[in-house]
């Protein structure tokens, strides 16, 4: 991708000034930034739901940068997203077959393999029994509704996937399975995955390399490693200080439940 987005007539709002990127075969990709960077529009233009104002998006070599979308239909079944909040992006009319359905009609079929194994594989592959199938999104937990979020992106075997902070709205445990479940399935389906995030801790928890994004720009690019041992940018060393770093208390755990009460009341 070396491309750029604008929105709007003469005074144009540039959103994406020229960014060049590559996503490689295999890897998970952070992508971070403080709200307004241009992180999420990023990921957008790299699904081609934004068509870029300048510049070249390609696709396995492949030029999409002005396909219309009879060109594109190839490739929508090979470009996935899981989505932020799974409570609005999940249909609430429709069971969780019908949700996965379209995905899988898509696919590439297995040979021998029904459509009801082809389900059942596909919530066994996100860590759901296929019981769940018959239900309704508002019939299940939030971490149970973002996996079938995770499902209906697997479900037409992509080769991308953007995964557009998907994790913000769960607990610290749901989220761990999460990142474990998406690692897991990178690896497993050879998947590339684009992981937007303002969140580094998350970020280095599960992803190869990252780039930094701020006011529409790349301000660096690097492996997760070399970024956090050695930032380049001083926005990259403002985000590093943000990450929250607590001290814990090594008494706590010896204390008992009254004399913990008692140490984190304030004095009077």
């Amino acid at each position: 991708m070396n491309a750029r987005k604008s929105f709007g007539s003469r005074p144009r709002a540039r959103i994406l000034h020229p960014v060049s990127l590559t996503v490689r075969r295999g890897e998970i990709l952070g992508i971070v930034g403080e709200s307004g960077s241009g992180k999420s529009s990023l990921g957008r233009a790299l699904l081609r739901l934004h068509e870029p104002t300048g510049g070249r998006l390609s696709f396995d070599g492949i030029d999409i940068t002005h396909s219309g979308e009879a060109a594109l239909r190839p490739f929508r079944r090979r470009m996935q997203m899981i989505f932020q909040d799974p409570q609005s992006s999940l249909n609430p009319r429709h069971r969780i077959r019908t949700i996965l359905g379209s995905g899988l009609d898509l696919a590439p079929q297995t040979p021998g393999e029904s459509r009801s194994e082809a389900l059942a594989r596909t919530l066994a592959a996100v860590g759901l029994d296929s019981a769940l199938a018959d239900r309704f999104p508002h019939e299940l937990s939030g971490g149970q509704r973002q996996r079938v979020g995770i499902a209906r992106a697997i479900a037409t075997r992509p080769e991308f996937v953007l995964a557009d902070e998907i994790v913000s709205g769960l607990d610290v445990s749901t989220q761990a399975q999460v990142l474990a479940l998406l690692k897991q399935l990178a690896r497993e389906l050879s998947l590339s995955l684009a992981f937007i995030s303002h969140d580094l801790s998350v970020i280095r928890t599960l992803c190869d390399r990252v780039v930094v994004m701020r006011a529409g720009r790349i301000v660096e690019a690097r492996p997760v490693a070399d970024l956090f041992d050695a930032p380049r940018t001083a926005y990259t060393r403002q985000l590093l200080d943000a990450i929250p770093s607590p001290v814990p208390d090594p008494g706590w755990l010896e204390r008992g439940p009254i004399d913990r009460d008692l140490a984190a009341t304030p004095a009077g």
